[in-house]
């Protein structure tokens, strides 16, 4: 007789006993990950993107942009603390006081070598899972940027920038920058 362990499944109320350690914390699938605070150069770009993005956004009144640390809870057992993310007017019903409750319209990951394989993998496919619009995921050391958008239940690449490139995001329509102001 073989006896299986049954694996502990985190919810937010669980997520939210864990220790104010200063560390961040992300629960997918019920499981949680610790992600590494970020170095400069990703802040340095994150920085850089909230404030095209936020700019853009407000000059055309079409939302709201935050970034990390902001709790995004796609249902009890998925927690994440996207780098950046936007939602537009008619969702901002999802914001609240201490979190936002439901699916962003893009989200942005900057990603570094602890992280990549979680950006591109696990939470690729949760946000494409939940239905976010459009997923951005920012290379620092290759200086690209990629841009997928949902088709249906399913990403589909819109575009791999490099510095030398403008890239565009096809969710808001103008939005148009010049990849090297990003690195």
């Amino acid at each position: 007789m073989s006896i299986s362990k049954e694996k502990i499944r985190f919810t937010y109320q669980d997520y939210l006993c864990l220790p104010d350690d200063g560390k961040r914390y992300q629960v997918i699938e019920g499981e949680v990950y610790r992600v590494p605070a970020p170095t400069p150069y990703h802040q340095r770009i994150l920085l850089k993107l909230v404030r095209l993005l936020s700019e853009f956004v407000e000059k055309y009144g079409l939302g709201q942009v935050y970034c990390a640390p902001c709790d995004v809870i796609l249902s009890p057992e998925d927690i994440v603390q996207p780098d950046i993310f936007f939602i537009s007017t008619q969702r901002e019903d999802i914001i609240t006081e201490r979190n936002i409750q439901g699916v962003p319209d893009l989200v942005v990951e900057i990603l570094s070598r602890p992280s990549a394989k979680l950006d591109r993998t696990l939470k690729a496919g949760l946000y494409q899972r939940f239905g976010v619009k459009e997923y951005w995921l920012v290379g620092p050391e290759e200086k690209q940027i990629e841009v997928l958008t949902l088709k249906g239940e399913r990403y589909e690449s819109a575009g791999i920038y490099t510095v030398a490139e403008h890239f565009e995001s096809p969710l808001l329509k103008g939005f148009r920058v010049k990849a090297e102001e990003i690195f």
